[in-house]
């Protein structure tokens, strides 16, 4: 991914904002009174605003030299999503059993990482780009792989095998993850008189595809 700074938003600030998934979706009223609906985007992008985990002078400042460490818009950056950060739901535990990742063809070495949401109506399956460092356990077939047998490439989010999984092996993880994203904005406004009455300022982030 291009200019992008390998560099996590505080966490703490990021524990206190608001925002998750977006889409995009088309919808035509029929004459019979019935609806023709059209997904316009495969998949979410998320948006969230920093403003809302603001909650002193100090945190004002340490967004803005954040800010300015990003150039505003220019450099995408690291987020934790406070409820949707890992393989599991956000108070379960890690395990390698979490998430698919493909099935062995005794050739291929490289998986992506993936987030699959689902029910008995429809799955969703989400890339993940910016897996958290020492965060991804694996197993093949059910078993364990020693974290000396696999690496990781925490800039895109895919895993490679030392040797080849077997033919047919299945091959499952999981990790914590970050949400690759930008400001959506070049310009942050800051009263300290409103905000010292109450009003935190608007500081909006948009999520960056991979």
């Amino acid at each position: 991914m291009t200019s992008f700074h390998e560099v996590q938003f505080p966490l703490r600030l990021a524990l206190g904002t608001s925002g998750g998934p977006y889409r995009r979706t088309d919808i035509v009223s029929l004459s019979n009174g019935r609806e023709s609906r059209n997904r316009r985007w495969k998949d979410a992008r998320r948006h969230y605003d920093a403003g809302s985990g603001i909650r002193s002078v100090t945190d004002l400042y340490e967004v803005l030299a954040f800010f300015e460490a990003r150039a505003g818009q220019l450099y995408g950056f690291r987020f934790t999503d406070p409820v949707d950060f890992q393989s599991c739901g956000p108070e379960g535990v890690v395990s390698s059993n979490d998430q698919p990742l493909g099935i062995g063809n005794g050739a291929r070495t490289a998986f992506q990482l993936v987030k699959v949401y689902g029910d008995a109506g429809g799955t969703t399956e989400r890339v993940i780009a910016k897996p958290q460092a020492g965060s991804v356990v694996v197993r093949i077939d059910g078993v364990a792989v020693s974290p000396d047998d696999f690496s990781v490439d925490h800039a895109t989010g895919i895993v490679i095998f030392d040797i080849a999984p077997i033919n047919g092996a299945v091959i499952r993880a999981g990790f914590r993850f970050d949400v690759p994203v930008r400001f959506d904005t070049d310009r942050i406004e800051i009263n300290l008189d409103a905000f010292h009455a109450g009003r935190i300022p608007s500081i909006p982030l948009v999520e960056i595809m991979p």
